[in-house]
């Protein structure tokens, strides 16, 4: 059963050419003159990539800071004991504890979009892999947000770095920030997304890298965005 889309959503699609692969200076500026909705819609990035992500020498993974922003207030809790939970308070830290904490998230607490932990702290944290793994908040090296450095951590998180990591079928989407930014923050943002993902290929990765590319709001229709300009190979 087709489903049925809204007045709003029909409107818009019909300012979209979904044939054309749009500049993504273009595609901004045509989201831009797009219905808003009653509330600030996130602005995303959507790539399919050539990879196969049943091999694990093909993981994308990475983070990339956004130079405006993304316009999303993030909570952040921090694992750590002595100087570095003091830094991570200090920085703005919502939560900041080890044991006592650990205790908590195993007891079900979950009000924080982000988790950090000292190397020291992990040892123990380990334990909520079960807890924290399936929504994706396990401190981890890769992304940064296992260091020694809670403070620098905690300031990049908050100030809108995304995390992107390729799923079982081999996209990945990146939130960008919101419908309300100007069109210049919006370009920026994606380009640095875009320039993050693009450097964060596999060496194993063979052929075209980035087959497809949209940008989309949360409640509208995507646009084909050109990707050539960002690929090197």
């Amino acid at each position: 059963m087709q489903q049925k889309r809204s007045k709003r959503y029909r409107a818009a699609a019909e300012k979209v050419d979904a044939k054309k692969n749009y500049s993504l200076d273009e595609a901004v500026t045509v989201l831009k003159t797009l219905p808003p909705s009653k509330f600030d819609q996130t602005v995303t990035l959507a790539f399919r990539l050539g990879v196969d992500p049943k091999q694990s020498d093909q993981m994308v993974r990475g983070t990339c800071p956004l130079p405006n922003g993304s316009g999303k207030t993030v909570r952040v809790l921090v694992f750590a004991q002595g100087n570095s939970a003091e830094a991570a308070r200090a920085a703005g830290a919502e939560h900041v504890g080890f044991e006592d904490l650990i205790k908590k998230c195993q007891e079900g607490f979950q009000d924080f979009d982000v988790a950090i932990a000292t190397p020291a702290a992990m040892s123990e944290v380990r334990k909520l892999g079960k807890v924290l793994g399936p929504r994706g908040l396990m401190p981890n090296p890769k992304t940064g947000t296992v260091t020694d450095d809670t403070a620098k951590a905690v300031k990049e998180v908050k100030a809108g770095r995304v995390e992107f990591k390729l799923d079982k079928n081999g996209n990945i989407a990146v939130p960008v920030g919101k419908f309300s930014f100007d069109a210049k923050a919006l370009v920026e943002n994606g380009t640095a997304v875009i320039d993050a993902v693009v450097k964060s290929r596999p060496p194993s990765a063979k052929g075209t890298f980035v087959e497809n590319l949209t940008l989309a709001a949360t409640m509208l229709p995507g646009l084909r965005v050109d990707a050539t300009p960002y690929l090197k190979n």
